[in-house]
């Protein structure tokens, strides 16, 4: 009866103490602003679909409603929005029946005629962000960047790469075309890179030292308690 007890202890403590299954929240265009009328796709992909994941969102006019209601079509697991309007910018993210929540995404819509491009997840410390102010128009003018208010440069072609990036690219930045028309702020987060863990070095051979002293307490071993055996070694060689 005891034994039956813990065993039931033990299934139920790991019941308790196992992970719960994620999803983690994608979105085409990979924006985090996009222009009005614009249509986007937003996908839970799921660890398990029976931990029945749906996509959720707060915006200025609601909270937490569920894709489906009244804002978006549902196709397998996305959640399609075929006109982006200024009044769909908020925070999305997925959650499961259970109240278990992925990673959220933050989208900006905007009526305006510029937008900045910048990745929707975190960059991973030692990679490469990429910024693209774009126009609803095609524009072949220059577009200068900011971070956090300060200018960081200034590109013709409308795209900045900052290499190797570190803790410190993360911030709030926007970009300006012709330093009249400026798009909305976008915050760019950067995540610190896992640590490796090193291969486990071989083992260093002993040093001669230790080696001589194997050797001699061999022999007065073999002199103590095989005298028989010495002395036909002795014989042998003699």
């Amino acid at each position: 009866m005891a034994r039956t007890s813990l065993q039931w202890l033990i299934l139920l403590t790991s019941l308790l103490t196992s992970t719960t299954n994620q999803a983690s929240l994608t979105v085409s265009p990979s924006s985090s602003q996009m222009f009005e009328g614009q249509s986007v796709s937003l996908s839970c992909e799921e660890d398990d679909s029976s931990a029945g994941w749906t996509l959720r969102r707060n915006t200025t006019r609601e909270t937490r409603t569920q894709c489906g209601v009244d804002w978006a079509t549902t196709a397998g697991s996305s959640c399609n929005i075929s006109y982006m309007d200024p009044l769909e910018s908020g925070v999305y993210w997925c959650e499961s029946r259970e109240g278990a929540t992925s990673n959220s995404i933050n989208i900006t819509v905007t009526g305006g005629p510029v937008i900045l491009q910048s990745p929707v997840l975190p960059v991973m410390e030692g990679e490469d962000l990429t910024l693209t102010c774009k126009t609803k128009t095609p524009s072949n003018l220059p577009a200068g960047f900011y971070k956090d208010g300060v200018f960081i440069g200034n590109e013709h072609e409308g795209h900045m790469t900052i290499h190797h990036v570190s803790r410190s690219d993360e911030g709030l930045y926007k970009c300006l075309i012709s330093s009249v028309v400026e798009s909305p702020p976008s915050w760019v987060s950067v995540t610190e890179k896992p640590k490796t863990t090193r291969p486990p070095t071989s083992a260093a051979p002993p040093p001669a030292s230790d080696l001589l002293h194997l050797v001699f307490r061999l022999v007065v071993h073999l002199v103590v308690f095989c005298p028989d055996t010495i002395s036909t070694i002795m014989v042998s060689l003699y």
